[in-house]
């Protein structure tokens, strides 16, 4: 049969469980792994011992017996305790995977008394390795490099290789234009200072957000009273800071203007997520600083701020 007799939730007819997984790989666009960035995080136990813990949350899984079994669509509520082998006089990489075993395409459980969805230790992978190295069907989640002689497994011998299956991203533009000149900074001590008529913005960050792309354009950056060399730089929040760039102008006394921008890949702190951040720029005077920089109403603001997900 090439052909699904009748659509997902038509009334009256029934539908195999092939047909829902194929539903579940539209709806997740062909990807699979982690839902959101929090997902199945793969931890030390408690009290450090022999073993891992797995946290909540759900996932996508690639069948990849066959080119139409579909996804499936799994989930953890609460804590999974799984056993890690001791080593012996040689270190040892295990990769931590949720597994499915579908009897449908592989295997002999019973998905009526068995669990066909488990997670998976697969020992003595390459130390390098983020992917599954054979075709079975399931999703990477930890690998555990462990030294020789160790039952003990911490944190810091686990190694996240999670990737969410479809990540969000927000991206906003957002502009200002001061209403007036701002005060002229100036001086040699490479002290930052913001622009006073230029307030910035106040940025939702989302609560999913693990990382942002930023970029400050300042059109009609404005000079004057000398040879201005500084530094620009914006702030995101009370404890981000955008990589400076260098103001180099020497064109003499008279008010110029020219076209300036910052741009930098942040990391979101835990703190910052689901909360309001402001971004502002800054300019400090550098040693062979003669002039002043500042910016007024012909000068343009403009800002590209975007959001990404990644496991956290």
């Amino acid at each position: 049969m090439a052909l699904f007799p009748a659509p997902i939730l038509t009334n009256g007819a029934t539908h195999s469980a092939q047909q829902f997984r194929m539903l579940v790989r539209d709806l997740a666009r062909g990807a699979e792994g982690i839902t959101e960035g929090d997902d199945l995080k793969v931890t030390q136990r408690t009290t450090p011992g022999g073993g891992v813990v797995v946290g909540d949350g759900s996932g996508v899984i690639q069948g990849r017996v066959n080119a139409f079994q579909g996804h499936y669509a799994v989930c953890n509520i609460g804590s999974l305790d799984v056993p890690v082998a001791a080593t012996g006089a040689s270190g040892r990489s295990d990769m931590l995977i949720i597994r499915v075993e579908d009897p449908e395409y592989e295997g002999s459980l019973n998905p009526a008394t068995d669990q066909i969805v488990y997670p998976q230790i697969i020992s003595n992978v390459s130390s390098s390795a983020t992917t599954i190295p054979d075709g079975r069907t399931g999703i990477p989640l930890a690998r555990i490099d462990i030294p020789a002689n160790t039952s003990t497994i911490t944190n810091a011998m686990i190694k996240d290789i999670r990737k969410v299956a479809n990540p969000r991203r927000d991206r906003t533009l957002y502009t200002q234009s001061p209403a007036s000149l701002s005060t002229l900074i100036g001086g040699t001590s490479g002290t930052y200072s913001y622009f006073s008529t230029a307030p910035g913005w106040n940025i939702a960050v989302p609560a999913w957000a693990t990382s942002v792309r930023i970029r400050v354009d300042i059109a009609g950056f404005r000079m004057s009273e000398g040879y201005v060399f500084g530094s620009l730089r914006a702030t995101f929040g009370s404890s981000l800071t955008m990589q400076p760039v260098t103001i180099d102008d020497d064109q003499g006394t008279s008010t110029r203007r020219m076209t300036a921008l910052v741009a930098d890949t942040l990391t979101i702190p835990a703190t910052y997520r689901g909360t309001t951040q402001l971004l502002r720029a800054q300019f400090a005077g550098g040693q062979y600083n003669t002039g002043k920089a500042s910016v007024d109403s012909s000068s343009m603001f403009v800002a590209d701020v975007e959001f990404f997900e990644a496991p956290r």
